[in-house]
């Protein structure tokens, strides 16, 4: 039975099907809803940082008995868990270093595993059934399809002990759904913690000019204002990184979700010129060569990124930065993105002052081009803070924490649990 959301409703949407909107007045900082997870899947990566149920963040975690992969806060904790995670338990004994289903595949397993049990639509589906999410397989190109095929491949080979699986068209599906509607849940600074499938949110259309941000608590999804909000307002988040110009975001969009945006940013371009700033008395020519040089370069450091070592992923960055700083500007989108890359590198190197050095080049530019209340601006001011810290510059690592704190008290709620480690940090400051 379907129940309501006070002060959203669906509706639908002119040009973009459903969609959600709101039903009264919200403020700024305002929350709208909150969602749990209808399923979540923790990374592999983050194994043994994080619980595995609550996604709690602690050093003393209990592992697995059996795997010796899962860890959790306590035996709660991993009763809590046990339904999920004895889909992969007595399976990663059994495969050992061969056990390697994808994310997206273990979340696909997950949810097969939940809508195997008979109960009532949960929490999570109060206006939206996982079953009515968009899939758009259809649309689906033979790259992508290719991906799918060998993610059921591998649900086939890890999974068929525990579950049994619909006929290949439904798992193709599923896995489009889970691709187009899965949220990344990020940590304050944007790290990647795992992915997870809110029905309800999947209802809430895209903007460059979005209204509201989607952050997380634990593995809750929470939906803010990042705007003032009258009735009759449409709910709309950003589905990818604003930072770039409006040719990059279409294609991001059309290539991952199957549209063209057509929010009145896109339509006016008025940050583009901006955004793809050049140097005086530069010819059209040569900033166009350098932009499609600049696009080349960021997929090659993507598809290098887990590949090459990070003093070789420095020396990308740099070289790449003095090629295109002989067009751009340092403020141009691609120079930052670049920027932002060495600056996790250095990071990653323990290479404090050069990680300063990037970043300091990247806020100011950061906090004109990204939307108000942005994580992207908020996670790099933190990084900053602790970078300054370990420099003992404390009166630039508080001005740093006041700014990170000021816009996440928005994104995330006064009574975040991120932002109390951030006040109790000042305040021991």
């Amino acid at each position: 039975m379907m129940t309501a959301i006070d002060g959203v409703e669906r509706f639908d949407s002119p040009d973009k099907g459903r969609g959600l909107r709101v039903t009264r007045a919200f403020k700024v900082g305002e929350l709208l809803f909150s969602s749990p997870a209808y399923t979540y899947v923790l990374s592999a990566r983050e194994k043994g940082g994080y619980c595995e149920f609550c996604f709690n963040r602690k050093e003393s975690l209990a592992r697995c008995g059996k795997c010796k992969k899962a860890y959790y806060c306590n035996v709660k904790c991993q009763k809590g868990d046990w339904a999920m995670h004895k889909l992969e338990c007595s399976a990663m004994v059994a495969f050992g270093e061969k056990w390697c289903p994808s994310e997206t595949c273990r979340l696909v397993a997950r949810i097969l595993a939940r809508k195997k049990t008979p109960k009532e639509r949960c929490s999570s589906e109060k206006i939206l059934p996982i079953e009515e999410m968009q899939s758009h397989v259809e649309d689906v190109d033979n790259e992508k399809r290719e991906e799918n095929q060998a993610d059921v491949a591998r649900l086939h080979q890890f999974y068929s002990k525990n579950l049994d699986f619909p006929d290949s068209k439904e798992l193709l599906s599923l896995f489009s759904q889970v691709s187009c509607n899965g949220f990344t849940i990020e940590d304050e600074e944007l790290f990647h913690m795992g992915t997870a499938v809110y029905p309800d949110l999947a209802l809430i259309n895209h903007s460059c000019l979005p209204s509201v941000i989607v952050t997380y608590s634990g593995t809750r999804a929470d939906v803010r204002a990042v705007k003032d909000m009258k009735p009759g307002d449409e709910v709309l988040i950003s589905y990818i990184d604003l930072l770039y110009p409006t040719d990059d975001r279409n294609q991001r969009l059309r290539e991952s979700y199957y549209f063209t945006c057509d929010c009145q940013e896109c339509k006016s371009r008025s940050k583009d010129k901006v955004k793809l700033k050049v140097r005086k008395q530069m010819e059209a020519e040569a900033a166009g060569a350098m932009v499609r040089y600049a696009r080349k370069t960021i997929r090659e450091f993507r598809a290098l990124k887990d590949l090459k070592t990070p003093s070789e992923l420095l020396e990308m960055c740099e070289q790449s930065l003095e090629e295109m700083g002989s067009v751009f500007e340092d403020s141009n989108v691609y120079m930052l993105h670049m920027t932002y890359q060495a600056m996790g590198v250095c990071i990653y190197m323990s290479d404090t002052e050069g990680a300063v050095r990037y970043g300091e080049k990247l806020i100011k530019p950061f906090s004109q081009l990204y939307p108000a209340y942005s994580l992207n601006v908020s996670s790099v001011y933190l990084k900053l803070a602790r970078l300054y810290m370990e420099l003992d510059r404390r009166s630039m690592g508080m001005s740093a924490l006041k700014k990170a704190t000021a816009i996440m008290e928005v994104a995330h709620g006064r009574e975040h649990g991120y932002v109390k480690v951030l006040h109790q940090d000042m305040t021991r400051l």
